[in-house]
């Protein structure tokens, strides 16, 4: 049997009426004992539920515009009205209020009315002629009703003081439902001059809807009730609500150019529903759209920007992910702090040897360039003691130069890209900063970004911390290996000297033997085996110390370096100029051996390697430049000065941590900046004589003075 798709919806309207019914009536039996949680309204609330339960009935058993059921509507808008005009007096506001009980008058008058039109309709002789002026006359009627109603029940909840909404939260927001829904049918039924049967149906419903709201008004734990969505929920369901509207927009702008009729017309809807699509396509899945939706939804539905919740769980499972595919600390760190304002991309950028702070680490910014000594020493103090937090844009905004647009570097300044700089600050001392690249949506950082991150930028200060005191404590322990094999290594120059002293001794006495003879070449042979073996291991590292500074110059340095490498094509010198410097031959001579030797290292045949020696203000500039393979940030800061880190069989990995160890005894400075795939660029700075006398006389004067 096939059912007729009216009859569908007239059979799920009485489901509904009944349901409704059945819901208000239990609901009033069981208020009753329980209506002083409405204080002066639980009586009204309890015999409006009856009234309401009536109406129910009196429409699935009455076509709608029947006198019983117009009764019944009237009588269930008259008993909520009483229920509005007694809520209103829980708190006093009936009496200080004075429009509200000539408002309330007024709207039962405009009932009463209509309900004294369908009485008198019904008695005329012509009824059936009358029966469409008091269709358009009800519906009017209707229409003020609810309209005053709802602004009733808006000055009851807005105007209400904090201890009172509490209770009135309940109640209106169930009359809010029933008129909110009474406000769109009537509406329908105006505009399209016919009963909105499809949606009446949903009548009971609402009813439903609002039945349970009272209940829960009126259970104990009402205060404790509140509909807490999570964000993740809301902003999908915000998305759907999106799409739905574009989809019903779209299918009714397409059946609007569809009643045009004619081939122009089909052409025209078949056009706009592929533009549609395709711009939906291209917008919906936008990045920006996304940030755009969270923006909004965070600033209207939510008391606070972030789900501190959501954001820790991220933030531990960000930092903790230390598994064998983890990136490296650094980049995990600029990831956490990033994710909370949606960044793309960030640096961090840690203390150096001299205190200015240099790149540690990237994550998704290969492009940007970052010099050597990215933040100034002078900037760090201000940091330290401030923990401010900088929005490049309003730095970039401010037309004069301003105390805190001085400790920004003009690099991060024309670096357009650079949106934030977030301090770590641990103990008050600068453990780090993290620069954060603009955001697909971009929005001016508010109080509680700066919280949130400042926060952040705490903990991960103290990860930092801790790690590098891990560190060290390793780097302890791994010297305290190589005191251990270093007494093994003594130990065995230690046999050696005792077999060649007794073999000096022994050769007094039996240098005429020729078995003596042939025995001591054997004992010689091998002893030098033994130091020849030793020697290639530890013969090109010094003792990290020079023995004396004196004038030299840089040209012959570099000379007596570019004769070990006498013959080799591939190292190119570029630049020589005559420099006097205060440094020691040897030792200058030894750090830039075996820099060029690594810069062949990692560069191919083809490629060469350049090395120079310049003026820079008050030092030398010694440079060595490759184009070879070149090394990580993380390499760079974590294992090229570390000891024991070597890339080499049998290496002891102390080679570039002596070098800096060397430059640094000469009071001077090794940096090296780095990038995969491109090269390497080290450069020693070394200062010149002309320097070191004022620095000496300096220290004499200082040195007499105290």
């Amino acid at each position: 049997m096939v059912v007729a798709a009216g009859d569908m919806w007239i059979f799920m309207g009485h489901v509904l009426g009944i349901c409704a019914a059945i819901v208000c009536a239990a609901l009033a039996a069981w208020l009753w004992p329980r209506r002083a949680a409405f204080r002066p309204a639980g009586t009204a609330i309890a015999a409006a539920l009856l009234l309401t339960a009536v109406m129910e009935i009196a429409n699935v058993a009455a076509p709608p515009g029947n006198l019983g059921a117009t009764i019944a509507e009237s009588l269930r808008n008259l008993g909520w009205l009483l229920v509005i005009y007694r809520l209103f007096s829980g708190d006093g506001r009936h009496a200080s209020l004075a429009p509200i009980r000539p408002v309330v008058l007024s709207l039962a008058f405009v009932e009463c009315l209509q309900l004294s039109a369908a009485f008198v309709v019904t008695r005329l002789p012509d009824a059936g002629l009358a029966l469409r002026p008091l269709f358009e006359f009800s519906i009017i009627v209707r229409l003020l009703l609810t309209v005053g109603a709802l602004v009733l029940i808006h000055n009851l909840y807005a105007g209400a003081s904090r201890d009172v909404r509490t209770s009135l939260r309940w109640p209106a927001a169930a009359l809010a439902v029933v008129y909110g829904f009474d406000l769109n049918l009537y509406t329908i039924a105006y505009l399209s001059d016919a009963w909105p049967a499809e949606i009446a149906v949903l009548r009971g419903a609402a009813t439903i809807i609002m039945g349970g709201l009272i209940m829960v008004g009126a259970s104990k734990g009402r205060d404790f009730v509140r509909i807490r969505p999570s964000r993740a929920v809301t902003f999908q369901t915000f998305s759907l609500m999106v799409i739905g509207i574009y989809l019903v927009a779209m299918v009714a702008i397409a059946q609007w150019l569809s009643y045009m009729g004619g081939d122009f017309a089909r052409v025209m809807e078949l056009v706009f529903v592929t533009l549609a699509s395709a711009t939906a396509l291209l917008v919906l899945p936008s990045k920006r759209v996304r940030g755009w939706l969270k923006v909004t939804l965070a600033k209207h539905l939510f008391q606070h920007r972030y789900d501190y919740r959501e954001e820790w769980l991220r933030f531990t499972r960000t930092i903790g992910n230390s598994g064998s595919e983890a990136a490296p600390l650094g980049e995990r760190v600029v990831q956490a702090v990033a994710d909370i304002p949606d960044c793309p991309a960030g640096l961090l950028l840690t203390p150096g040897d001299h205190g200015d702070l240099t790149l540690a680490a990237r994550w998704n910014w290969p492009e940007l360039e970052v010099p050597a000594a990215a933040i100034p020493t002078a900037s760090v103090g201000f940091f330290e003691r401030e923990n401010y937090i900088v929005d490049l844009d309003d730095i970039r905004a401010e037309d004069e130069l301003s105390a805190i647009r001085e400790q920004i570097p003009a690099w991060l300044i024309e670096a357009r890209q650079a949106w934030a700089l977030v301090p770590l600050v641990h103990f008050e001392r600068l453990i780090g900063m993290v620069v954060l690249a603009r955001p697909a949506l971009v929005r001016k950082l508010d109080w509680e970004d700066f919280d949130l991150l400042r926060v952040v930028g705490q903990q991960l200060a103290s990860y930092l911390a801790e790690n590098s005191s891990q560190e060290a404590l390793a780097e302890a322990s791994r010297f305290d290996e190589f005191h251990r094999r270093i007494a093994f290594v003594m130990h065995d120059i230690k046999n050696l000297a005792s077999q060649l002293s007794l073999l000096a001794r022994n050769a007094e006495k039996h240098a005429d033997n020729p078995e003596f003879r042939a025995d001591m070449l054997v004992t010689l042979r091998n002893s030098s085996d033994k130091l020849t073996a030793l020697l290639a291991r530890l013969g090109r590292y010094g003792k990290g110390a020079v023995d004396r500074l004196q004038t030299v110059s840089a040209e012959d340095v570099l000379a007596r370096v570019m004769s070990h490498f006498q013959g080799n094509e591939q190292v190119v010198l570029t630049q020589a100029q005559n420099i006097a410097i205060t440094a020691n031959v040897d030792s200058l001579e030894q750090v830039l051996v075996h820099l060029v030797q690594n810069g062949l290292d990692a560069s191919q045949s083809e490629s060469p390697v350049f090395v120079s020696v310049s003026t820079e203000g008050l030092n030398a500039r010694f440079e060595v430049l490759d184009s070879g393979s070149g090394m990580s940030p993380d390499f760079v800061r974590h294992k090229l000065f570390k000891p024991f880190y070597s890339t080499k069989n049998g290496g002891f990995g102390i080679g570039a941590f002596e070098a800096r160890e060397l430059v640094r005894a000469m009071r001077g400075r090794l940096e090296v900046e780095s990038r995969e795939g491109l090269g390497s660029r080290f450069v020693v700075r070394i200062p010149l004589s002309a320097a070191t006398d004022i620095f000496d006389n300096i220290n004499g004067i200082e040195q007499r003075v105290a």
